[in-house]
């Protein structure tokens, strides 16, 4: 049965559904209020004309700007499909009494595994091996094992990461396990309860002594190309980098130049400032660079909480109790 606002039947539009829900979950939820449209990707180019009519929009991350949301005269409701929500111009939407919505930590254990699947690989080197087993170079060995890289051992060794929300906490937890030195920079840290596997310590301090850098937190005017050829300077030479937050965290030349130079190690990095990436984009020609196409939020468990907890979002913004809420 629909739901009924203001007498109207919902106009509900997903600009960009592919990603998330590739066909086997289900939007069904959405349906029994209004008129569901679905996309599987939306053009920049496309989305005033999509939403022009629409009452309720979901999107995960094609961006919803002012001149869109000043187009769409009967938008009642933004959903973001993610819990980073800076596709959407938040400021115009609330001024035009829009609600938006996020979906928070609904991937937080899925994009820490893969943070330490990331760095693993820099460690052993699986996928190489595995393809030059396969290509019958052990059958070939007159040794009973063959080492084309050497093994990293991370036991004793100290992580850097860098922002302490859920995804940084459970990183924290899988290092200790790992018998890592964990440091945390975050700017929170006079909130935290002390634990005795962390020391909270200043930014310099973690990049000067962290073997291991991982990147946590959103991109913000204060953080877009924190990791430069400056910041890279202070870093201890050799170190690894990871990078499964935002693109815009790196300058993507400075870590490619430092790559070819040494002074980092090894880098593996599932999100770019320009995805998909342009041919020329310097990280896909460095050195000892894993770039993965940012699928570290993607394990299905995460899709299909992300799915649920956007439904939730809508069905309880429609029954006067929205959660939430950004």
């Amino acid at each position: 049965m629909s739901v009924i606002l203001d007498g109207m039947k919902q106009r509900i539009v997903i600009l960009d559904g592919e990603a998330l829900n590739p066909g086997d979950l289900s939007w069904e939820p959405l349906r029994a209020y209004g008129d569901l449209t679905v996309y599987d990707h939306t053009p920049k180019d496309l989305v005033i004309e999509r939403i022009r009519h629409a009452t309720v929009v979901l999107t995960n991350d094609t961006p919803i700007t002012k001149e869109a949301i000043e187009a769409a005269p009967d938008l009642i409701y933004v959903g973001v499909m993610s819990t980073d929500y800076d596709a959407v111009d938040v400021e115009t939407a609330h001024t035009n009494h829009i609600t938006v919505t996020n979906v928070p930590a609904y991937s937080t254990y899925s994009v820490a595994q893969m943070t330490f699947a990331l760095l693993l690989e820099i460690c052993h080197h699986v996928g190489h091996h595995d393809s030059e087993v396969h290509r019958g170079r052990w059958s070939a060995h007159d040794d009973f094992c063959f080492c084309d890289y050497p093994g990293i051992e991370l036991y004793g060794k100290t992580i850097g990461i860098v922002g302490y929300g859920p995804i940084g906490e459970a990183v924290a937890k899988i290092a200790a396990a790992f018998g890592m030195k964990v440091l945390v920079y975050t700017r929170n840290a006079h909130h935290r309860t002390l634990e005795r596997h962390i020391s909270f310590v200043p930014l310099d301090n973690l990049f000067a002594s962290s073997d291991v850098i991982t990147f946590h937190l959103p991109a913000k005017h204060e953080t877009r190309l924190l990791v430069n050829e400056s910041s890279i300077s202070h870093m201890k030479p050799k170190v690894i980098l990871i990078n499964t937050a935002r693109g815009a965290l790196f300058d993507e030349q400075a870590v490619a130049d430092a790559l070819q130079s040494g002074q980092i190690g090894a880098a593996a990095i599932d999100v770019l400032q320009e995805e998909p990436p342009s041919v020329d984009n310097p990280l896909l020609h460095a050195p000892h660079c894993i770039i993965t196409p940012h699928i570290a939020w993607a394990t299905d468990e995460a899709r299909k909480r992300c799915v649920e907890i956007s439904c939730s979002n809508f069905i309880t913004f429609m029954e006067g109790n929205p959660i939430n809420l950004i």
